[in-house]
């Protein structure tokens, strides 16, 4: 069973060895221009609303982060005194 094994792995591996072949470019598609629609357009300023729409919660994040840093480094610790 194990010299089976070994033959159709090696079988295999040169099947695919003799068949693989170079995918070359079309160099047909270089010359032509793209001209893009309206849709086109209107998707793409949808996508950048989303990431806007995304962006704006973040930078909020960040000046409350920097402000709550910024505070507690301005606070001086109290000493508290112990009832005993």
């Amino acid at each position: 069973m194990n010299t089976n094994i070994s033959l159709t792995t090696l079988g295999a591996t040169f099947f695919s060895l003799v068949t693989a072949t170079a995918a070359y470019a079309s160099p047909a598609a270089t010359n032509k221009v793209f001209i893009s629609g309206p849709l086109i357009l209107i998707f793409l300023g949808f996508c950048a609303l989303v990431v806007i729409a995304q962006v704006i919660p973040v930078i909020m994040t960040l000046f409350g982060m920097i402000k709550g840093a910024k505070d507690s480094k301005e606070q001086v610790p109290t000493a508290v005194k112990a009832d005993l």
